[in-house]
């Protein structure tokens, strides 16, 4: 079973401090499957991590990726020309390349599991295969 990871979920896991920290942590421990972060989530993952981390936060996240503990997956041309669709679709929810990301590789790897605090975009978002995200923490 494959779990989509967005951005804010694991710049808490970078920072023992945030109080999501420890529920992120829970829910990794406890995920049986593929952990997959897109590719411009991890982009955006370093970047968040470096300006409220510093370089060991964002190191550490890369270090996870090279280990194996995220499978960070990247964008067809195919793929971004659906994103593209998409944000034209949901241009009133201005969610963006990462977030489209996520609904785009949901429906590659035929799973509606997102790890993700940003409830208000993936309970308008629908998967691409119907129906709604389940999203956690939020609804384990």
């Amino acid at each position: 079973m494959t779990l989509i990871v967005d951005a804010a979920p694991l710049v808490a896991l970078g920072d023992a401090r945030d109080p999501a920290h420890e529920p992120v942590l829970h829910t990794l421990r406890s995920e049986p499957g593929d952990l997959v972060v897109p590719a411009p989530v991890s982009a955006e993952v370093d970047y968040l991590l470096r300006r409220r981390g510093g370089s060991l936060a964002a190191r550490s996240f890369i270090q996870d990726v090279a280990a194996g503990r995220f499978r960070v997956e990247g964008l067809t041309r195919a793929e971004h020309g659906l994103i593209a669709e998409l944000d034209e679709r949901y241009d009133d929810l201005a969610v963006g390349l990462a977030d489209l990301s996520v609904v785009v590789l949901a429906g590659r790897f035929g799973t509606r599991r997102v790890l993700t605090f940003d409830e208000r975009d993936f309970r308008t978002l629908t998967p691409l295969t119907g129906g709604s995200f389940m999203l956690l923490p939020a609804d384990a």
